[in-house]
């Protein structure tokens, strides 16, 4: 692991060159092949190095990190255009990799916590320093005060855990169970923060609206799967409170993510759309992890990636619109299949695996969350029905309204997709449909 970690260091000093931007992009691709082929079939920890080590759910996790980030530079190409700091544009991509790359793979819980902060740096100022309105400035202090709000009790916690164990090691927590509300509380509530669940989701729609397309794409594709994966890992040490607490956090989000998914149809902004929706897909994840039993942890660990290809893909195609109209709005970005027929076909594909159409892989981690909660208790049906329902229904909205209908009047000039954009899609949508041929290694 040592090695990929001194391959993103030695990146940092290609930001202070020219012409660097499409050379940076090409090194972190190659990098994702390297860390694919060092792939090995095995259950427990491997490639142990130092204080980082590997296992399954790390693995699809950091991979996911570096396809996004890749991707990230190919969507921001304006910025290099215009050169507008695209040098300390890409060092933040490679800090952010490099945060990103160390929280999946560390072993050490406390080191865990600090890279799981840290990662909070640079998306910040992908926000505040690359966003489009001037509310970027509320919208970063949201982000940053929602997730610093929980974090310091959570850092209580972990000391209290060394405290009792004498141990940070993750590997070592199945040999304990804490039977105590306000530890479970303190360790629990900055993942559900960073999740979002329901009722502290506020910072998500926020910072999604005014962040760039990068700043959308790792929002979506990473920053909330930290929330999924601290709680896959964290939730060992709990096993017996969460018995007793798990449907407080079960019903809050699952009747948030109803709540969400209605809250969808009222959305004029595009970008909010979209956001809402994570947040909704989300609180399906919350379910299937607290629920923890093993069908709902594969599900949630499958819709965590599935969601971050689907999201970081449709928030390409908003701010492919944006580029062109100046504008997110659906009133303004109507009828666009008679300007970009086959941007169109994108808008399908990617809204139809928002929906969980077959054969992405949103659809296997659908059936299991479904079944995971409704082997939990059968009333979870009714909200499992109806946020499946409206998921397919606002997706089918976004496409419908964007796409069909007469084009606003006050277009009098266009360019259509560039090659560049197709392959961009293309690169999220083809891994999300791929994968499934490959399904019996998530279920494992």
């Amino acid at each position: 692991m040592m090695k990929f970690l001194f391959y993103i260091i030695f990146m940092i000093p290609l930001c202070l060159l020219k012409k660097m931007f499409w050379m940076v992009q090409m090194m972190i691709l190659f990098l994702f092949f390297l860390f694919l082929m060092m792939y090995n079939n095995v259950m427990m920890y491997t490639n142990l190095s130092y204080f980082l080590g590997l296992d399954y759910l790390s693995f699809g996790l950091i991979l996911l990190s570096f396809w996004i980030c890749s991707l990230m530079i190919m969507s921001s190409e304006s910025l290099y255009k215009y050169n507008f700091y695209s040098n300390f544009f890409i060092f933040n991509i490679i800090i952010l990799m490099l945060m990103l790359f160390l929280t999946f793979s560390v072993l050490n819980l406390f080191m865990f916590y600090l890279f799981f902060e840290s990662s909070l740096i640079p998306t910040l100022m992908l926000v505040m320093g690359w966003g489009y309105q001037s509310e970027r400035i509320q919208a970063g202090m949201y982000l940053l005060f929602y997730t610093l709000f929980v974090s310091l009790p959570m850092l209580m916690g972990i000391f209290f855990i060394y405290l009792k164990i004498n141990s940070m090691y993750m590997y070592m927590f199945k040999f304990y169970d804490f039977f105590n509300i306000m530890l479970y509380l303190s360790m629990i509530l900055s993942f559900l923060v960073k999740m979002p669940m329901f009722f502290v989701h506020l910072w998500l729609p926020k910072a999604h609206v005014e962040a760039p397309v990068s700043g959308s794409m790792i929002l979506a594709g990473i920053m909330l799967k930290l929330g999924g994966y601290g709680l896959m890992r964290i939730m060992i040490l709990f096993q017996e409170i969460n018995k007793n607490l798990s449907i407080f956090w079960i019903i809050i989000s699952l009747v948030g993510g109803f709540y969400v998914s209605i809250m969808c149809f009222c959305q004029i902004d595009m970008k909010s759309l979209i956001a809402y929706s994570s947040v909704c897909h989300m609180s399906m994840v919350i379910g299937g992890i607290m629920i923890m039993n093993y069908c709902g942890f594969l599900g949630s660990y499958i819709m965590m990636i599935s969601h971050g290809l689907c999201s970081s893909g449709l928030f390409c195609l908003a701010n492919i619109n944006y580029e062109r109209l100046h504008s997110r709005s659906l009133f303004i970005n109507k009828g666009m299949m008679n300007l970009m027929p086959s941007m169109s076909m994108w808008w399908f594909l990617l809204s139809s695996c928002n929906m969980s159409a077959p054969p992405s892989i949103n659809l296997l981690s659908e059936i299991l969350l479904i079944n995971s909660l409704m082997s939990w208790s059968w009333l979870l049906m009714i909200l499992l029905m109806l946020i499946s329902f409206f998921s397919a229904g606002y997706s089918l909205y976004l496409y419908s309204f964007s796409q069909h209908g007469n084009f606003y009047s006050g277009l009098y000039s266009f360019y259509t997709g560039v090659s560049r954009e197709y392959l961009l899609l293309f690169l999220h949508w083809f891994p999300l449909n791929l994968m499934i041929l490959k399904m019996d290694y998530f279920i494992i």
